[in-house]
């Protein structure tokens, strides 16, 4: 009988144990790998249906895959999910991503390019629910589209993103948005291994009977920012593969990997990245569907079966509305607005307290010229403007939102409770050209043309007691140009939009800090309160009146 031996062995694998190609994004990552810490590139990639809010479109409405976010090594898998539960429905992908990992990537190409759909990139505005909100829908509607708008502004897919890009069928990216490649960043971790080896002495030689693997250990890792020339066959042997030119490749290897190359649109025409210089209107603009023939993302709901879950609004068919000069300038009964100055006359301030412009009525085409004398008026003083409007003329709101941004001045929305006599009262004087008062956010609205004016503000408040309103207003293409220059996410067009001419939807304050149109969750006090100018920095708008005149200024205790 031939005797059994066991012998524990020692070996270092030095084969590739792993192999995660990634792309670094931006310097930032560049220098958290440098640490070799693992570099935050934010959520994974997530993929949910949508369908367009625009105004006009139901009942035969678009309707695409929103994927936004890094690629990671199980988005694939998600991707796949997604198509299952589209039954074989052919819905273009907006993708909006930063990159990641570049084998996933490679699936996800192929896998797009296999279902035959075309590829845009683009960032999807949600309206009502979207799909970072808990519990905002029932389980009866968990399978039903999300709703929203597709815009490329800002839009971005970049380093490993373009790879999955290239998949598409049709391949479009707006002249707003930004596609971008640079070097690869592979990572390479090695792993000790101890082996269990089970072997026969058999004619004085070894005969291996079986091996395991009884314990592994990190031995460490090691980064390359140039591409090996085998995974530069991969990729190349891909693009080929998607009739994708080989000048994309070049443009990866000759761009550092802590830089990133952003492709021209003559280039990526030429390189066949993209199938046509549109942007991605071409696939999930609302008036697509009422082409012939009709694109193949267009679903028709009957008005009657149209419902939608819990939160989120239905699209209504946008009015049509007459010419700017023949809509109501503002609402019949409503003073014009009026603009005050007003000294705080909280007595814990005295004798240095917070100035503020009160602005309460309806927005006029003469409300830009009459903030303009008070402005000249006070010189280079800069004091926050606090509004309360039910709206108005959108053109005035427009230009008093421009001189406002020109000056530089900080808005909320809040009521002035004046202490010495109305403004609005005949025979009211104010002292020395300032009222006495106090703001309170209770009670404040800022309706429809209000809301565009608020956008020029510096900084923008409003309190969670105040109401913010808004509606389809007309003008459209000058609402978002202004929007567009104020630096307010098309999020809040979108929800104007929603609401019919002189139908209201209220907006949350969740839903202002997320359009960007408030800069904080603050209310009017942060601006006008009474102990403000204890602050350090001490805020632009407080004043200390002179001695004599303290005491007399100093109103009746409350």
């Amino acid at each position: 009988m031939v005797p059994e031996r066991r012998s524990d062995s020692i070996r270092w694998w030095r084969g590739l144990v792993r192999l995660a190609l990634t792309l670094a994004m931006g310097l930032a990552a560049f220098a958290a790998m440098a640490r070799e810490t693992a570099p935050d590139y934010g959520p994974t990639m997530r993929f949910v249906m949508v369908r367009s809010s625009a105004p006009g479109c139901e009942p035969n409405c678009p309707e695409w895959i929103s994927a936004e976010g890094t690629i990671e090594a199980g988005t694939p898998a998600l991707l796949k999910r997604m198509l299952k539960t589209l039954g074989g429905r052919q819905l273009p992908i907006v993708v909006n991503s930063p990159g990641g990992n570049v084998d996933a990537a490679l699936q996800l190409g192929r896998m797009i390019r296999k279902a035959k759909l075309d590829i845009a990139v683009g960032i999807t505005e949600f309206s009502g629910c979207s799909p970072e909100m808990k519990n905002c829908r029932n389980n009866d509607s968990k399978t039903a589209p999300y709703l929203g708008v597709a815009y490329d502004s800002g839009a971005m897919c970049n380093s490993a993103c373009p790879l999955m890009f290239a998949g598409g069928v049709h391949r479009v990216v707006g002249e707003w948005a930004f596609l971008g490649v640079h070097q690869i960043t592979t990572t390479y971790r090695r792993e000790r291994l101890l082996y269990r080896t089970l072997y026969r002495i058999v004619n004085g030689k070894k005969k291996v009977v079986s091996t395991r693997i009884v314990s592994r250990k990190d031995a460490g890792s090691y980064k390359t920012y140039e591409m090996s020339k085998a995974v530069e066959k991969r990729l190349s042997a891909y693009l080929r593969e998607m009739g994708i030119e080989q000048g994309v490749l070049e443009m990866m290897k000759a761009t550092p990997a802590s830089d990133i190359r952003q492709i021209e649109p003559d280039d990526m025409l030429e390189t066949k990245l993209v199938t046509s210089l549109d942007s991605l209107d071409l696939m999930a603009e609302g008036k697509i569907c009422r082409l012939n023939p009709v694109p193949v993302n267009c679903r028709e709901i009957p008005a009657e079966k149209n419902a939608r879950p819990a939160g989120v609004p239905i699209a209504e068919a946008k009015p049509v509305l007459p010419e700017a000069s023949a809509v109501p300038a503002w609402p019949k009964g409503e003073p014009e607005m009026r603009f005050v100055l007003v000294r705080g006359s909280n007595p814990l301030c005295n004798p240095d307290c917070p100035e503020w412009i009160s602005a309460e009525g309806t927005i006029t085409g003469g409300t830009p010229d009459s903030l303009r004398q008070l402005l000249d008026g006070i010189g280079e003083r800069k004091l926050p403007v606090v509004i309360s409007s039910p709206g108005g003329d959108v053109l005035g709101a427009l230009a008093a939102g421009r001189l406002i941004r020109e000056r530089k001045l900080d808005v909320a929305v809040g009521r002035t409770d004046f202490l010495d006599c109305d403004p609005d009262t005949a025979g009211c004087a104010a002292k020395d050209g300032l009222h006495a008062g106090l703001t309170v956010d209770a009670g404040a609205e800022c309706d429809a043309a209000c809301a565009v004016m608020i956008a020029g503000g510096a900084r923008r408040f409003v309190g969670a007691n105040s109401h913010f309103l808004v509606h389809a207003m007309g003008m459209e293409e000058k609402v978002r140009a202004y929007l567009d220059e104020m630096a307010i996410s098309s999020g809040l067009l979108v929800a104007m939009q929603s609401a019919q001419y002189a139908k209201h939807r209220e907006l949350s304050q969740n839903e202002l800090l997320k359009f960007g149109l408030t800069t904080g969750p603050q209310s009017v006090d942060a601006l006008t309160g009474a102990t403000i100018c204890k602050s350090t920095p001490r805020p632009d708008n407080c004043r200390v009146l002179p001695a004599a005149n303290a005491q007399a200024e100093a109103p009746a205790k409350l």
